[in-house]
């Protein structure tokens, strides 16, 4: 178990909140909004988001559009790392670096995408913060439906970078 900084205590509170989650949806990632993508839970190894099977993020095969999948997946990996470069001086960037996934079943009702991979996030921006070295991490991330269907699978690898003094 880890204990947040402050900031990034107060960050987990803040993305906690429906509302203000919304406003930075609609500053910072305004088509996750349009999507109608949610935050249902955040803590040091855990991150769920979900998207809706509605009108907006369905593709012609009626189910849920690929890029919209990927969207809410990247969410659930972005969101721990978020929160552990959050309080380092000097910062610590992030960008992802590598994308794979899978698509087993047609995504037709709200998909939860869970990741617990939260740790690695930490775990690499301590060791950038040790060595001065950009640190990367992969976080597996896992689509399903509300009855348990697996419908699609990402890994997203993340590169940590310590910002110049």
């Amino acid at each position: 178990m880890i204990t947040l900084n402050p900031k990034q205590e107060k960050l987990k509170q803040q993305v906690s909140s429906p509302w203000k989650f919304g406003l930075f949806l609609l500053t910072e990632l305004p088509m996750g909004l349009v999507a109608g993508m949610r935050l249902r839970h955040i803590d040091e190894n855990k991150c769920v988001t979900s998207v809706p099977f509605k009108w907006l993020t369905k593709n012609p095969f009626k189910s849920i559009y690929f890029a919209v999948q990927s969207m809410a997946a990247e969410l659930s990996t972005a969101t721990a790392c978020l929160l552990a470069v959050q309080g380092h001086n000097p910062s610590v960037a992030f960008i992802i670096v590598d994308l794979k996934a899978t698509f087993g079943k047609k995504a037709t009702g709200s998909v939860y995408f869970t990741c617990e991979d939260g740790m690695k996030a930490f775990d690499a921006v301590n060791k950038t913060i040790e060595t001065g070295e950009a640190q990367t991490a992969t976080f597996k991330t896992i689509g399903k439906m509300k009855d348990g269907t697996v419908v699609s699978e990402f890994e997203f690898t993340w590169s940590f970078k310590q910002r110049s003094k």
